[in-house]
This record gives structure tokens, C-alpha cells and sequence, in this order.
């Protein structure tokens, strides 16, 4: 029998963000659930599409003999605390502690984790493991696409698994891409790997892998070296973190060393000479809406407030977007989600039907980031807790707080808004219809979100425009205060 401990501890971390994930954060369920322990790590993870969901489907095998210690995930946002970071480490190494007879270790991170004091999270926590377990234990880890691999990551690591897709609709698909590796090694079997660092950071927005140049890069990660017993994945990064590790990396594993690093220079030299084709294509919020409205076919126009994605840390209560629909007399629009605790409760005290004068959104106090004054009249209303219906989330459920559909009341446009009582990014359409939402009869569809709506959207979109407004989700990287990126790349591509 052999012993695999599995422990998932996720955040990406937005250092230009607000608010801190504390503690609690972890505790909390939203999109994905509060923090597992035990036994409820298998049972309250089954049929959502997680890495660790998936690792523990593809690990069914008589021989096998899992034991979870902890999952934990909260909202992207600004620093972990220390205090959550110490708490949820001494989780995972107790847990070890406590097992004295393990075989391997899998573990379900994000790659992206920035605390008050360690500016690479996943590196401090691979180290202390590796403090407890030796250099010889394997130890397997999947992370997001996103994730800043840093070289302390790695030197800690047997190997990692990297999502594949954005929007991510193969988490699980990673985490079970793990077991056969963690598998193979614990026969025995050698992993050598290499780490190549890109020399440009690539904003969140132009790193959708459904088109050029993410397509190429990923599919031919797919056809060059599926069972070759080498392989390679591309992490995109995640801008929004000032750190010296930030941006795009390849980490490559192989049965040798030379042939590791021939795989990384490889895919990291394809990387590189597409630079010029990384393009976001970022419009003014004005300039997005006067386009859709002109948009004459059947299907709406989707509109991505791509700055203010609360999934990349961001509050999420920014209004520009919204404004621009209103003063631009946009008709038969809508827009989701905007995170205003205050307003909510304002519309549910009321009721549906009922009208209010409301400050709508602004609440963090960043410049250029105020409330935005409008008479609202309540449409309907909900207690926030629903089934998500896409790929992305499938599986989940939503604990996002009493929430309301609202309708701006003005003679010269029909924009509807609907407010939310926690942060949580618009990528599925289930957002709007458990307010009795029709989105097909739409004309233009808001979304705050910068990628991961695509997978859910799509389908009815007749377009689809990345509108560039205030959020600290920058994707205009040009515009971003970095202090701490290294010498060796540049805070955006070569155009």
C-alpha cells in the first residue's frame, strides 16, 4: 500500500490590491468551499472541477491510500495575511509530521500566493516540507496558468503540472495529469527539470488560449511531447503581482537532465519569438459601448470590464463601465457583477418594485475609482446561493450573499446592473439567470471578468470587446508603478 498525503492551499495575490485575505477568507465559501479538513477534503471537493478533485478521481487504485489534511481557497486579492499563511502551512505540516510512513505528497496550489512577509509563498511552503520530508520523498504539485514559478519553487519540487486552458476548464484534468507521474516515481523513477524565465510580462488579457499566439504555444505542448516520458508546460504569469519572479516561465521534466533543458529551450525559444503578437486590444469603456451599440446582428455584444476582475484581485465595485453605458444611451443593456454589500441590503429592505437614490459601487477609496449616483428601481432579488452552469465553475456552488437586479432609472438609456455582497467574478451565466435574466434577448452584456467568462459566454456572444476602465487588475502594462520585477524583463511585449 502506499501512503500519498494531499493538501490544497490556493491565493492569487493582487499586491496592488485593497483588501487582505485573512484567515477567515479561507474559511469562507463563495465560489469554490470555505476550507476542507480531513475527510471533507474527498467529500466537499467531489465533481468540481479542482486540480485536487481530479487528482483524487485518477488515484482510485487498490495500492493507493490517500490522506488529506487541508484545502483552503480564497478570492484573489491583496496580501495573504501572516497569520493565514502560518495557520494553513501548520496544517499541511502537521499533517506530515503526523504521517511518518508516506510514500509521496500531492498538492493542489496556485503558484501565485504573495504573503505580508514572502514574497513567493509556494517557495517558502515547498521549502518547509522539503525541511520535514528530505530531498528523496516525491512530491507532485499542480498549478494555474497564472502562476509565477519561481526557481526556489522548483528546487523544492519533483514535479509540477501547469493548467493548460484559459478560461481553466482543465483544472481537474491537471490535478489528475499528476497521479501518473507521482505514480511512475514512486517506482522508482528519476524526474530531472528546467526552468526558463521569459523576458516580457503578458497583461491577463492577451493570454486567452483560444486564440494566436496562446493556441499555438499550448497545442504544441500537446502534439510535440504527449508520452514521450518528457514533458513541458508554459506558465503565464500573473502581472498583477510586483514581485522579482513575476511573469511567464517554462518548466520542463525529464528522465535526464540534458534532455530537460533541450525541452525548456526549446519551448521557451517559441515562446519568445512570438512576442510581437501578444495583443489585448484594450478600447476605452466609451469607445466599447459606441461600438456595440452600433453591433446590428442577433446575438449581444459581451463587454469585459477586464480591469476590474474580482478573480484577479480586484474590488470589483468600480463604475466606469457602467457610467459609459448610461451616458452613452445604451439600450437593452446589462451589467455584472458589482460588489456593493450597501446596496444590496438597501433592495432587499425595500423589495421588488420598490425605487432608491444609491451610491453605487466606489467603496475602496482608489482614485479615479468613485461611486457612481443613480435612482434604481429592484427588479428581483436573491440570497446569492445558486448552481454555476459552466465548464468553469462545473460542479460548484455559489455563496456570494444576498443580491439584486437593479435598473437605472434614466429617460436616455436602459442599462440594468446586478449588485452582489461579496466579490465574485462574472464568468458564468447562472450570475444573472437566477434573477430571471433572459441574456439572448440582451443587446450588451457587461461582464467584470477578463478571460474566464469566454467559456460560458461565448456561445451567445455575437462579439466580444475588452474595455480598458479603472481596476487594479491592470492589463495595460505600461501604466503599472513595478518596483520589484527583476532587470532581465520588461513589464510588457514588443509590439
Amino acid at each position: 500500500m502506499k501512503n500519498i498525503l494531499i493538501a490544497g492551499f490556493q491565493h492569487e495575490t493582487n499586491t496592488f490590491g485593497v483588501t487582505q485575505a485573512t484567515y477567515e477568507d479561507f474559511l469562507e465559501a463563495d465560489g469554490w468551499p470555505g476550507l476542507l479538513e480531513g475527510e471533507a477534503v474527498i467529500t466537499g471537493t467531489r465533481g468540481i472541477n479542482l486540480p485536487l478533485a481530479g487528482f483524487i478521481e485518477a488515484a482510485q487504485a487498490p495500492d493507493i491510500n490517500l490522506i488529506p489534511i487541508v484545502w483552503a481557497s480564497a478570492e484573489p486579492s491583496g496580501y495573504v495575511t501572516d497569520d493565514a499563511f502560518e495557520r494553513i502551512s501548520h496544517q499541511i505540516l502537521e499533517g506530515i509530521r503526523n504521517s511518518p510512513s508516506l510514500d509521496g505528497i500531492y498538492l493542489d496550489l496556485h503558484g501565485a500566493m504573495v504573503t505580508q512577509s514572502h514574497q513567493d509563498g509556494e517557495g517558502e511552503l515547498l521549502a518547509r516540507i522539503r525541511h520535514l520530508t528530505g530531498d528523496d520523498l516525491p512530491i507532485v504539485a499542480s498549478l494555474d496558468l497564472h502562476a509565477n514559478v519561481t526557481p526556489r519553487m522548483m528546487s523544492h519540487i519533483s514535479a509540477f503540472c501547469i493548467f493548460r486552458t484559459y478560461p481553466h476548464i482543465d483544472m481537474a484534468q491537471t490535478g489528475a495529469r499528476c497521479y501518473p507521474i507521482l505514480r511512475e516515481m514512486l517506482s522508482g523513477a528519476r524526474c530531472y527539470s528546467a526552468l526558463r524565465q521569459a523576458s516580457f510580462l503578458v497583461p491577463l488579457s492577451a493570454q486567452y488560449t483560444g486564440a494566436s499566439p496562446c493556441r499555438e504555444l499550448y497545442d504544441s505542448l500537446k502534439r510535440d511531447f504527449a508520452n514521450s516520458g518528457a514533458y513541458a508546460d508554459i506558465a503565464m504569469g500573473f502581472p498583477p503581482a510586483d514581485i522579482f519572479d513575476a511573469g511567464p516561465a517554462v518548466v520542463a521534466f525529464a528522465p535526464t537532465q540534458a534532455e530537460a533543458e533541450r525541452l525548456a529551450d526549446r519551448v521557451i525559444k517559441d515562446f519568445e519569438s512570438r512576442e510581437a503578437e501578444f495583443d489585448s486590444g484594450l478600447l476605452s469603456a466609451e469607445a466599447a459601448v459606441a461600438q456595440a451599440i452600433q453591433h446590428e446582428g442577433e446575438k449581444p455584444i459581451v463587454i469585459a470590464d477586464v480591469q476590474d476582475n474580482p478573480g484577479a484581485g480586484a474590488t470589483s465595485d468600480t463604475t466606469g463601465l457602467l457610467r459609459a453605458l448610461v451616458e452613452g444611451k445604451a439600450q437593452n443593456a446589462i451589467l455584472a457583477l458589482l460588489n456593493d454589500p450597501k446596496t444590496a441590503d438597501t433592495a432587499h429592505a425595500l423589495g421588488v418594485g420598490a425605487q432608491f437614490n444609491a451610491s453605487l459601487g466606489g467603496m475602496s477609496g482608489l482614485p479615479d475609482m468613485k461611486s457612481y449616483p443613480a435612482t434604481c428601481g429592484v427588479l428581483s432579488l436573491s440570497d446569492g446561493r445558486f448552481a454555476f452552469g459552466g465548464a468553469m465553475y462545473a460542479g460548484a456552488q455559489a455563496e456570494i450573499g444576498p443580491t439584486a437586479l437593479l435598473e437605472i432609472i434614466d429617460q436616455e438609456s436602459s442599462v440594468q446592473v446586478v449588485v452582489g455582497s461579496k466579490r465574485c467574478q462574472c464568468l458564468d451565466q447562472s450570475i444573472f439567470r437566477h434573477l430571471g435574466v433572459q441574456l439572448e434577448k440582451k443587446q450588451i452584456i457587461g461582464v467584470k471578468s477578463t478571460v474566464h467568462f469566454r467559456a460560458d459566454f461565448e456561445p451567445i456572444a455575437g462579439g466580444i470587446l475588452h474595455a480598458k476602465s479603472p481596476g487594479v487588475n491592470f492589463c495595460d502594462l505600461s501604466e503599472v508603478p513595478y518596483k520589484n520585477l527583476r532587470s532581465t524583463i520588461r513589464p510588457h511585449a514588443r509590439q
